[in-house]
């Protein structure tokens, strides 16, 4: 490095490269992966392709229990009658989730002190054991505590972000944060496919599973040994997953090379150097930007709970009387749609359009979006299904637009070796919201169902005007005095 540094403090054009070279230190994996960026200007499809298989890894186990959570708590005996199965399948439902958002704050400070690849793989390597444990659950008790243990282990969310941002160069870092928020989202739908159509197969499938056999005597193992499959796969992939983490604190460099050898390896506020994560609190531009994330996450989560139950309630409660069938069928549409979007359209939208601006043109279209809902059950037939599947990818595109947008935000408030713990810190609030979310979702719906001939907002009109609601929430909280973006690029 020293013969590097005495080259570039010569004059003339050859000393350019080798000043270049300088600021990069051999043994540091995140100066490697930054060269590497300056070298090569297409896209890291190797990466991204790893990166997309893993973040499906880690949202499969969100959701993929509901289809079949209220048969396995039923068969586990727990509940002494048979309307106390809600009861019990919420805390199991609510374990995952309870549990990521204890722990994520901590996963994003391992992730900044040690690298963001082990915190990866030890998110995947807790998906294939606890898991596998919960398909085998023979308890209540069990199924509750592997439930749990996953949700605590899940800290790849808030890497993942930072990790999306670093691998890329600056203008496909849109695009690598974009076909993670897809990949999630397609977790979403596919994870619930697999748990309704892969749980208790010998009933569904006799001439292939036996009942003696291993699935016959675990109903619902099969769609957790599924995804424990696929998780494997995953921790292979993550061999070809860099580390982007500066691991180095010493200065080698001379000072007269020492502001470009500083720049791309600690990229540090000021205000940040001194405090550490404590500074995460004082950071406003990232409090703020956190904040509305949450707000429009936790519209997003709500949404999700009420769309489900307002498309298989009776018409006469103002829903469309669809099948769990139908409503996957929707639902998958969405996703083949929201992953082409993703792709072609979405990175156009984001290099042309503001952030901040993307996020208040994208509120400002979804109220009427939503408002659109309630009118939806005096249509029928193929008009029925193209408005519904229309509203609904559209619906799923403007969230995952917003929240790639925050992430971005995000990442951008930070110095890189805080990302981490910032998006830690995002989740662990999001997480709550999320948590909340359903809950009053549920308890808005079920004070509609009962006010079908009410004079004001009757029916289903109540609860999707309450979701614009919280729509109108975030839209104002993107304005100032209370928004404050940050004024520099960390990248």
């Amino acid at each position: 490095m020293g013969d590097y540094a005495r080259g570039g403090g010569g004059g003339g054009a050859a000393a350019e490269p080798l000043l270049k070279r300088a600021r990069y230190r051999p043994n540091c994996p995140g100066c490697r992966v930054d060269r590497r960026k300056e070298e090569r200007e297409g896209l890291p499809v190797t990466e991204l392709c790893c990166m997309w298989l893993v973040t499906i890894c880690s949202s499969l186990p969100i959701q993929y229990v509901f289809p079949f959570l209220y048969f396995m708590i039923r068969d586990l005996n727990i509940a002494k009658e048979e309307e106390d199965i809600g009861f019990y399948a919420g805390f199991v439902g609510a374990s995952y989730m309870l549990g990521r958002a204890l722990t994520s704050v901590m996963w994003g400070v391992v992730a900044d002190k040690y690298g963001r690849k082990p915190v990866l793989v030890t998110t995947l390597f807790s998906v294939i054991i606890f898991n596998t444990l919960f398909g085998l659950s023979s308890s209540y008790w069990m199924a509750l505590t592997t439930r749990g243990l996953l949700g605590l282990l899940s800290g790849m969310l808030g890497p993942m972000k930072a990790y999306a941002s670093e691998v890329c160069r600056k203008e496909h870092s849109h695009l690598a944060l974009s076909l993670m928020s897809s990949s999630r989202g397609i977790g979403l739908i596919v994870g619930p496919a697999i748990g309704g159509y892969l749980a208790q197969p010998a009933d569904k499938y006799p001439g292939i599973f036996s009942v003696n056999s291993i699935f016959g005597r675990f109903l619902y193992f099969l769609p957790c040994l599924c995804i424990s499959l696929l998780a494997i796969a995953a921790v292979i992939a993550c061999f070809w997953l860099p580390e982007t983490l500066h691991k180095h604190t010493e200065d080698t460099m001379l000072n007269s090379s020492t502001e470009a050898v500083e720049e791309p390896c600690s990229d540090l506020n000021a205000e940040q150097s001194g405090s550490g994560c404590l500074s995460l609190f004082t950071n406003w531009p990232l409090m703020s930007t956190i904040t509305v994330y949450c707000i429009f996450s936790l519209q997003d989560m709500a949404y999700a709970e009420v769309f489900s139950l307002w498309a298989v309630s009776d018409r006469k409660y103002g829903g469309l009387s669809f099948s769990s069938q139908d409503v996957g069928s929707v639902l998958s549409i969405s996703g083949l749609l929201l992953l082409i979007y993703q792709i072609l359209i979405y990175p156009l939208v984001a290099n042309s359009i503001d952030p901040i601006t993307l996020v208040r043109a994208i509120a400002l279209l979804t109220i009427p979006l939503l408002s659109s809902y309630p009118f939806m059950p005096a249509l029928s037939g193929s008009i029925l299904q193209l408005a519904l599947n229309c509203a609904s990818f559209l619906k799923n595109s403007f969230s995952v637009t917003t929240m790639t947008v925050f992430n971005i935000l995000m990442n951008d408030a930070v110095s890189q070796d805080l990302r981490a713990s910032a998006n830690g810190l995002s989740v662990t609030l999001m997480s709550i919201f999320k948590t909340i979310a359903p809950a009053v979702a549920g308890v808005i719906f079920s004070w509609a169902q009962r006010r079908q001939t009410a004079p004001f907002l009757p029916g289903d009109h109540l609860v999707f005007f309450m979701l614009n609601v919280f729509t109108v929430i975030g839209l104002m909280l993107t304005f100032r005095p209370f928004y404050a973006r940050n004024g520099t690029s960390n990248h």
